[in-house]
C-alpha cells in the first residue's frame, strides 16, 4: 500500500486529458442520432450566440451569449447553466475561461470545463457558463445584454476552431442558436447537445429511501485522539511515514489530527502548520489501511478554510478528499484516483481559491506527463461542504452541496480497488515567505462507502441521518480486496 503519498502530484500548471484512444475511436463514428433536444421549451429560455474571433484557428476561443426569457415568468439566472461545445486540440490541452465584459458584470458569471461522457467528431469537452445569485434574474421578455467571454488554452498555444461543434464562423452578429444548450434546474430547455451528451442534470427531487443492502463503509469519526486504539481497529491509519507530496523536508504529523464534539457530531480537524522553512513544516493525512474500495459512492461532509486559524494567510495549501491506489510503474494502466481538491490561495498556476474535481488514468514523475480529466469552480468554498463522488461501468461523477459538478467519462474508471484518504498540505512555502508561525484546520464530520451502488446525495444524506438517529458511529462491511 502506498502510504508514503510519495509521488509529485502536479506539474507547475494542471494538465487534464481526454483518453486519447477513446475520443480517436468515437470521433471515426461522427455525430451519432441527432438526441432529444429543446428549442424555447416551457422554461422560455433561449441561448442567442455570436463570435468575435471566426476564423479557422485563433489564439482564443470567444463566445459571446445573451440569454433571453421568451417565457411568461420571471427565471433566476442562478438556476441556469449554458454549454457551449468543442473539440480538445490535443489529449493534454487545459484550457482556462475569462470574462472580457458583460452586462451583468463578469464577478456575476462563472465558466468551469467540463469532459463529455461520449466524445464525437466535434466535441469532447464544453464550457459551462453558470451565474452567481448576484445576477439577479431575468423577466419575462429580458435578456442578459452582452456576455463578451473566451477561453483560451492555458499554454497560449493557437486553437482550432473548425472542428468545434458549437462554433459558427459565420455568426457574426446575435441570434439564435441551437448548438449550445441552457439547463434550468437541471433540465434542458434549450439546444441540441453533441450525440450521446444530454446535459440534463440528476432530478431536482430525487428518492431519498437509501437502498437497504450492500456492503458499505461508515465513520463518523468518534475517537478520543490520534492515540485511540478504535483507529486502527477500524481500518485507518494516521500518517507518520516522510515523503511527499508538498514541502520537501517536511513532516506528517500523526499529532496534529484530533477530535472534538461539534452540534453533537464528533469531527476530525487535519491541521497543517508552518514557520516558513521546510523542517517547521507539518503535513496531516489519514487513510483507510486497506486498498479495498472501488465502484459505488464516496461520500463526506468537509469544512474548508480560506484562512488561517492563526498567522498571516497566502500559504498555497492543498485540503483534499480522495481515492487511490499506487503507481506501480511509470504510465501504468491500472493506476487510479479521484479527488476533490481546494487550494484557498491558488497553486498550480492559479492565482487565487479554486476547487477542482479530477479523474486519474495515469502519470510519469519524470519527465512530467498526466493522464486525466477535470472539472474546476474558481470561487471560495470556505465553509462545510457535502462531497459526493460516484463511480459505476460507465462514468466518474462529482456532486457539491448535491449539485452537480462534474463528470468524466469511461476512459478513466479503477481497473484496482483503491484507498480513503483525507490530507491537508502545501505545495511550496513561496505563497507566503514569513516565518511567522501559522496554522490552517480542515474539518471532517464523517466518511460514507457503498460498494458498487450509485447514491444520489439525497440518498446519502438520509443513509448518514439514519445511522446518527440510530446512535451507530462506525460500520463496515466492505470485503478486504
Amino acid at each position: 500500500m502506498n502510504t508514503s503519498r510519495s509521488n509529485p502530484r502536479r506539474s507547475s500548471s494542471r494538465l487534464r486529458t481526454a483518453a486519447a484512444a477513446a475520443a480517436v475511436a468515437l470521433a471515426a463514428t461522427g455525430l451519432a442520432a441527432l438526441p432529444s433536444s429543446a428549442s424555447a421549451a416551457a422554461d422560455g429560455i433561449v441561448v442567442q450566440y455570436r463570435t468575435s474571433a471566426s476564423g479557422t484557428s485563433a489564439d482564443q476561443s470567444e463566445p459571446w451569449l445573451k440569454v433571453r426569457n421568451a417565457g411568461s415568468t420571471s427565471v433566476p439566472l442562478s438556476s441556469v447553466k449554458v454549454r457551449y461545445y468543442f473539440k480538445a486540440d490535443s489529449a493534454s490541452a487545459a484550457y482556462r475561461f475569462a470574462c472580457s465584459w458583460a452586462v451583468k458584470g463578469c464577478a456575476n458569471i462563472t465558466g468551469t470545463f467540463g469532459t463529455l461522457a461520449n466524445p464525437t467528431a466535434t466535441a469532447d469537452r464544453y464550457l459551462e457558463i453558470g451565474f452567481t445569485p448576484g445576477a439577479g434574474s431575468l423577466a419575462p421578455g429580458a435578456d442578459t445584454g452582452d456576455m463578451q467571454l473566451r477561453f483560451h488554452q492555458a499554454s497560449w498555444a493557437s486553437l482550432i476552431q473548425s472542428d468545434d461543434y458549437s462554433f459558427g464562423p459565420e455568426r457574426t452578429t446575435y441570434g439564435d442558436w441551437s448548438k449550445v444548450t441552457a439547463q434550468v434546474n437541471g433540465s434542458l430547455v434549450w439546444g441540441q447537445a453533441p450525440g450521446g451528451n444530454n446535459p440534463t442534470d440528476p432530478p431536482t427531487n430525487p428518492p431519498t429511501d437509501p437502498p437497504g443492502d450492500g456492503a458499505r463503509l461508515f465513520d463518523d469519526f468518534n475517537y478520543s485522539s490520534h492515540t485511540d486504539p478504535k483507529i486502527s481497529a477500524n481500518g485507518w491509519s494516521v500518517r507518520s511515514n516522510s515523503g511527499g507530496p508538498g514541502v520537501p523536508g517536511a513532516t506528517w504529523a500523526p499529532e496534529n489530527v484530533t477530535f472534538a464534539s461539534q452540534s453533537g457530531n464528533s469531527v476530525m480537524n487535519l491541521e497543517t502548520s508552518t514557520a516558513g522553512t521546510g523542517a517547521s513544516t507539518k503535513h496531516t493525512e489519514i487513510l483507510t489501511k486497506s486498498m479495498k474500495f472501488k465502484n459505488g459512492t464516496y461520500a463526506s461532509r468537509v469544512k474548508f478554510s480560506d484562512a488561517p486559524r492563526s498567522g498571516p494567510d497566502g500559504d498555497r495549501i492543498v485540503q483534499t478528499f480522495f481515492t487511490i491506489n499506487d503507481l506501480k510503474a511509470p504510465m501504468a494502466k491500472d493506476y487510479a484516483e479521484y479527488d476533490f481538491e481546494y487550494l484557498p490561495n491558488g497553486g498550480w498556476g492559479e492565482p487565487a481559491n479554486i476547487l477542482y474535481t479530477t479523474s486519474w488514468d495515469t502519470y510519469r514523475p519524470d519527465p512530467w506527463e498526466a493522464v486525466n480529466a477535470h472539472t474546476e469552480s474558481r470561487r471560495s468554498y470556505a465553509g462545510w461542504h457535502d462531497l459526493v463522488v460516484t463511480i459505476d461501468n460507465n462514468q466518474i461523477t462529482y456532486y457539491v452541496d448535491g449539485q452537480h459538478f462534474g463528470t468524466h467519462g469511461a476512459a478513466f474508471l479503477p481497473e484496482r480497488p483503491m484507498s480513503i484518504n483525507f490530507n491537508q498540505w502545501l505545495i511550496d512555502l513561496e505563497g507566503q515567505p514569513s516565518t511567522t508561525p501559522r496554522a490552517y484546520d480542515q474539518q471532517v464530520d464523517y466518511v460514507l462507502h457503498v460498494k458498487d451502488q450509485v447514491l444520489t446525495p439525497a440518498q446519502v444524506n438520509a443513509m448518514v441521518g439514519s445511522y446518527r438517529s440510530a446512535g451507530k458511529t462506525f460500520e463496515d462491511t466492505v470485503p478486504g480486496s
